[in-house]
């Protein structure tokens, strides 16, 4: 118990540090500028990295609920009596899902949503759909069958068993698909940038369009800190729904 709680307050103090540090854009830009002392502009200055972080976890937030709201029930429903049959299409298309570029997604979507925020919210979650599904399904599968059965015997329904025994016992394997789903979304959601929804991709992508490193790094390291302490937090949350023992 100590142990966790020193933990949680380690993650804590890391988001108020990372949140102090993304502020102090004379920080970054001293950095910078001993590191690139030849470039004409080594902040992005179209807006401060706070904002662009506030938008990166803004596009992050709305498609990880998207694609946990869809993929967990999807997860669970195909191990059901009722969605075996579908297992292997529901299988393939989020395999899909995964290996198709995101970049070509929001080429496909902006001549229907447009610009801005609703094309990268698509790409990014049916790209973040795959863990979260497949980790659903392998930690339901893995659940022993003399357990279930003591549990049925025990006179649980099937909903008691699910919610009881199931996803208690395959909450560590779950969780390690959503932790996998979240920080790839963290480092894929640079690509937003280029339907002008903003975040940490825009000074990556304007960076990499002047040849201006100190904007990629900018936006890189930025991004690289902010899934350390998703990757943090979500342990955390782990550890809290996964039952001891």
């Amino acid at each position: 118990m100590r142990r966790r709680w020193t933990a949680s307050v380690l993650v804590a103090a890391g988001a108020v540090v990372f949140g102090y540090v993304v502020s102090r854009e004379d920080w970054w830009a001293a950095v910078l500028r001993a590191l690139f002392p030849t470039m004409p502009v080594v902040v992005f200055p179209s807006a401060t990295l706070a904002v662009l972080v506030v938008q990166h976890l803004q596009i992050v937030l709305v498609s990880s609920a998207i694609t946990l709201l869809v993929g967990l029930p999807l997860g669970i429903w195909v191990t059901r009596e009722s969605g075996r049959d579908f297992r292997e299409l529901v299988t393939a298309a989020v395999d899909f899902g995964q290996t198709f570029p995101p970049i070509a997604v929001l080429a496909l979507m902006m001549p229907i949503l447009g610009l801005g925020l609703a094309p990268a919210i698509v790409a990014l979650s049916l790209y973040g759909m795959f863990p979260v599904v497949s980790g659903t399904v392998a930690g339901i599968d893995a659940v022993p069958a003399a357990v279930l059965d003591a549990a049925r015997g025990m006179g649980m329904g099937r909903w008691s068993v699910l919610f009881r025994v199931e996803l208690p016992l395959a909450a560590r394997v779950i969780m390690g698909g959503v932790r996998t789903s979240v920080i790839v979304n963290i480092g894929t959601a640079t690509v937003a940038a280029a339907t002008g929804a903003g975040g940490l991709g825009s000074p990556i992508f304007s960076g990499i369009n002047t040849q201006n490193y100190a904007l990629v790094l900018e936006g890189a390291a930025a991004a690289a800190m902010l899934a350390l302490l998703a990757d943090a937090a979500l342990g955390r949350v782990e550890g809290l729904v996964t039952p001891e023992g």
